[in-house]
């Protein structure tokens, strides 16, 4: 599948991605509005590719079309724009890659690595020993592996996982190794009524991109290796990960997509945003100064692009109050 390259432009000049090493993205679900974070994710994504001279997407990850709440596409462009997180070319959006998706899993259909499923999802939580991971994935036992039930409906469609590790250098956390049988088992990448999951989404929306950099939350490093097993067989390149500390509650649980949303709380709060900004930098291990407090988001970011070090980012996450930036 050939790279379709984004349309980057800067005054009359338009830019391949080609050109760069580093191409980082910011990919959220219009399912709600940025919380906390979120932006460190975003925050985090785009000090890293940015200090390294490369480009910083968006993608609205919108293929779940039920999931999704009128006016939260905007709400988070708007948000990003506030805090001056610019992104390079056109916003990209997953319900236009449908016929991608379609094509990418034809080839694993073809390489061998697919099969159908008629296993419902109590069925797998009945007939899994393994306790519900990270992503919220129930490993699957490999009950369809030899084939279909007689006249079971097809409930999806599963990659058939090899039984060898898959490692990878995560920039923060080290190398990681999984192997899949344990963790995932063979995984869905299409459920029956035709519409894709995630996994194969995401690594053909990062693909198509020309993405070299994934920069994201510590809860989607247990899917990693996943993506990685859906790149090598596709043959795409690998990009590097980096999976950031996750930002919890007073209760030290991950927020959910009702806490601590950002546009709520700003309002009209003047200067917000730059002092949240400064906290988020806080929490990301990079010691911004204390006359920095005061500036606005684009002076931050000046600082933060500049002077930004992957090897200050904290083992641990932790709470973010936004009462502190309001």
């Amino acid at each position: 599948m050939l790279l379709q390259e984004p349309q980057l432009t800067a005054g009359n000049t338009i830019y391949r991605s080609t050109d760069y090493r580093i191409i980082g993205r910011f990919a959220p679900s219009p399912t709600g509005a940025l919380h906390t974070g979120s932006l460190v994710a975003a925050v985090g994504s785009y000090l890293m590719a940015k200090h390294a001279g490369g480009l910083w997407l968006l993608r609205l990850d919108d293929l779940d079309a039920q999931r999704q709440i009128t006016g939260m596409a905007d709400d988070i462009m708007r948000t990003l724009e506030s805090f001056c997180l610019l992104w390079d070319g056109e916003v990209a959006r997953q319900s236009c890659h449908t016929g991608e998706y379609g094509e990418a899993f034809e080839a694993l259909q073809q390489a061998g690595v697919l099969y159908p499923c008629g296993c419902s999802r109590r069925e797998i939580a009945m007939a899994s020993s393994a306790p519900r991971q990270e992503d919220d994935c129930l490993p699957y036992p490999g009950t369809c592996r030899g084939g279909l039930k007689a006249d079971s409906p097809i409930r999806s469609w599963r990659v058939a996982v090899p039984g060898n590790e898959i490692c990878f250098n995560d920039l923060r956390k080290g190398r990681i190794c999984q192997t899949l049988p344990e963790v995932s088992g063979d995984f869905a990448v299409r459920r029956g009524d035709g519409e894709y999951a995630y996994q194969l989404a995401v690594v053909v929306d990062d693909h198509l991109a020309g993405v070299t950099q994934v920069v994201r939350g510590e809860d989607l490093l247990a899917s990693t290796p996943r993506q990685i097993y859906i790149q090598t067989v596709l043959g795409y390149q690998q990009p590097e990960y980096c999976h950031l500390p996750l930002v919890t509650g007073s209760d030290g649980a991950k927020l959910s997509k009702r806490d601590n949303l950002i546009s709520y709380q700003l309002g009209n709060v003047r200067g917000g945003e730059a002092r949240l900004l400064f906290a988020v930098l806080a929490f990301l291990g990079q010691n911004p100064p204390a006359g920095l407090e005061s500036c606005s988001c684009e002076d931050l970011l000046d600082w933060g692009v500049t002077h930004f070090d992957a090897g200050r980012i904290p083992c641990e996450g932790g709470e973010i109050p936004l009462r502190r930036a309001f």
